[in-house]
């Protein structure tokens, strides 16, 4: 993609040089299959490395890249997730799923959520809160670690087995319970459950106590979305859970139909 386009000669003529420079580094992370170091971004561009190190430090600063201090690589970073949700578009998006996410709440009487997904972690951007008194809830805006849980495996699910592959090596996979899947072979046959199954459960991996099902929307407008339910794990037991999956698929299913269908 030829970046320079968008800024040419504007009414002005003015071409702010360093606004180019600033989205061609985006441009080149966002295609990259894995994160990008300093020099290697300085060569790709045909940029100095002074400048390109101090352009890169400010989309660090503003989010929209994010540096893995290990690797001395750079990614995406959540910004650019969350200025695509509070576009016009997206909150329309999110205000025609809102019916649906309640509709789903109450057949199952768990807290439901819709969110955007990326490799940095994942975004919250609806939710309709369980009417107990006793729920988990999280307002929209609200992160997540990228792998957590069923929204990570749901999320990876989506992807070809190498990219999944590189991510998991990328990200790592952490130890937030006893019962998180850390071993990167154990978690690729998980995957391989997903999507023969279509959904991704949570049985207590990410909080003790607490599960979740999520099933993928697959990419909205270059964005991977989820729904998912979460519960208490007394509550989503080995009774209710054929229900609830039955009815998260069925209401990802609709939610999918309306999303595709958004101009």
């Amino acid at each position: 993609m030829d970046l320079k386009a968008g800024f040419s000669n504007g009414p002005s003529g003015y071409q702010a040089p360093a606004v180019q420079k600033a989205f061609q580094i985006l441009n080149v992370v966002a295609e990259s299959k894995k994160g990008l170091g300093l020099s290697e971004l300085a060569h790709m561009l045909g940029f100095s490395k002074s400048s390109t190190h101090g352009l890169i430090q400010a989309l660090v600063m503003t989010g929209s890249l994010e540096e893995d201090p290990q690797k001395k690589k750079y990614y995406l970073g959540p910004t650019l997730v969350e200025l695509a949700f509070r576009s016009w578009n997206y909150l329309r998006v999110t205000e025609r799923a809102q019916p649906m996410l309640e509709e789903l709440r109450d057949r199952i009487g768990e807290t439901v959520f819709l969110g955007v997904l990326s490799k940095s972690r994942g975004v919250i951007v609806a939710t309709a809160d369980a009417l107990n008194p006793l729920k988990i809830s999280s307002p929209p805006g609200t992160s997540i670690p990228p792998l957590a849980g069923a929204v990570g495996k749901a999320f990876l699910a989506g992807l070809n087995g190498d990219q999944a592959e590189r991510i998991i090596d990328d990200v790592g996979l952490h130890a937030y319970t006893k019962k998180t899947i850390t071993a990167p072979k154990a978690y690729l046959e998980e995957l391989k459950r997903v999507r023969q199954q279509g959904y991704a459960l949570d049985d207590e991996e990410y909080l003790p106590g607490v599960r979740a099902v999520a099933v993928s929307l697959g990419n909205q407008r270059g964005l991977p979305l989820a729904v998912w339910v979460v519960g208490f794990a007394d509550a989503i037991n080995d009774q209710t859970l054929p229900g609830i999956v039955e009815n998260t698929l069925l209401t990802a299913g609709k939610l999918k139909e309306v999303l595709d269908n958004s101009a």
